[in-house]
């Protein structure tokens, strides 16, 4: 079995020179028909973590929607556009600052496309997803290229967990808290969803304790294309100075036969791998664990603890993370954040959800030993 991708460049986010190169991703791959239909349905579903503006990098940038939106008119497609954004909650209010701060709002509004709330769900499998993916023929997966503190790197199969909305998403980090649990629960998603095509913005990426305002961006000036989710996130993670097999949820996926992780299985069109690999990504600080053999994993695992701490000085207790936190581990006390670390789970919701960097990673004494 092979997969094609393809991998342009794009030095930035001018929207000449975005609509060029989506359009050349997509054309080198076959062109937008080869994947949807025209006069199909299409969700597309970028990454739309929070509120933030297209200059901080956490979302998928506006550019690139209305690239993909204009491209999808041309073959006379009804598109919406929707997510379930990292609001970790059911107020309606917080999804639409996320749209009107990401910029995807005006491209909406632009574009003549409606754009969508994810409040209605059902379950298919195992999981609550929207019901937007009844109304629609095909998904068009447009996620944003970032380190992840959790899952290492978010990319095309971790961008589908924003089909799950609201409340459901605590459950879900509360159930599946374990990492290679939740991995298999992203997998299910994607098993479940199966995108027709994926455009990747990588033109501005994310390293360091990503995704949210604790990340580093980091230029890598690419746009990549496919219909295969798990070749798109073995790209990526080479890109990173990874192995693909380094991410869990492209180690589940390919084990189950749903896309290709073997790189010399995967036909690359546009630029060739070895012009666009230069330094490693810098990693969030959790994922230096990884560098530690597993057997010697299984043994000190209960020693070298990585645990979310409070910056005040950048803390404008604002409660998200409150709200996010799935175990409900921490309160406010005095003006001040407290943690019951004996519950915590170090999933690390708090510091994804925090509008402005103020919570951070620390490492026990034993990690400090181990020089993780």
């Amino acid at each position: 079995m092979h997969s094609k991708v393809s991998i342009v460049k794009c030095k930035d986010y001018e929207p000449e020179r975005v609509m060029e190169a989506t359009r050349k991703a997509m054309n080198l791959i076959g062109g937008i028909s080869a994947f949807i239909a025209p006069k199909s349905k299409v969700l597309v579903k970028p990454n739309l973590l929070m509120a933030k503006g297209p200059e901080f990098g956490i979302d998928t940038h506006p550019e690139i929607v209305r690239a993909v939106v204009r491209i999808l008119k041309e073959i006379n497609c009804k598109i919406y556009l929707g997510d379930g954004p990292s609001v970790w909650g059911s107020q309606i209010e917080k999804v639409d600052e996320v749209y009107a701060r990401s910029g995807v709002k005006k491209i909406c509004e632009e574009e003549g496309i409606e754009l969508v709330r994810f409040d209605k769900r059902r379950w298919r499998g195992n999981l609550l997803l929207t019901t937007w993916l009844d109304n629609c023929d095909y998904v068009l997966n447009l996620p944003k290229f970032k380190t992840h503190d959790f899952m290492l790197m978010t990319g095309a199969v971790k961008n589908l967990f924003g089909l799950v909305s609201g409340t459901y998403k605590t459950e879900l980090h509360k159930k599946y808290f374990a990492q290679e649990d939740f991995a298999k629960m992203l997998v299910d998603i994607y098993e479940e969803t199966m995108p027709a095509l994926t455009i990747v913005d990588s033109i501005v990426a994310m390293e360091g304790d990503g995704p949210g305002t604790s990340g580093e961006l980091r230029k890598v000036g690419l746009i990549l294309a496919g219909s295969d989710c798990v070749a798109l996130d073995s790209i990526l993670a080479l890109i990173m100075g990874l192995k693909p097999q380094d991410i869990l949820t492209t180690k589940e996926a390919a084990g189950r036969g749903l896309g290709v992780a073997d790189i010399n299985s995967i036909s690359i069109f546009g630029e060739r791998l070895e012009n666009i690999i230069r330094e490693p990504f810098k990693l969030p600080v959790p994922s230096l664990v990884k560098r530690i053999p597993r057997p010697v994993i299984e043994l000190a695992k209960k020693l070298i603890k990585y645990y979310p701490c409070v910056e005040y000085d950048n803390c404008i207790r604002c409660a998200s993370c409150i709200q996010a936190c799935p175990s409900k581990v921490i309160t406010m006390k005095d003006d001040r954040l407290v943690f019951d670390y004996s519950k915590c789970i170090a999933c690390f919701c708090c510091q994804e959800a925090c509008p402005n960097a103020a919570i951070k990673i620390k490492r026990n004494i034993w990690a400090k030993l181990a020089g993780l």
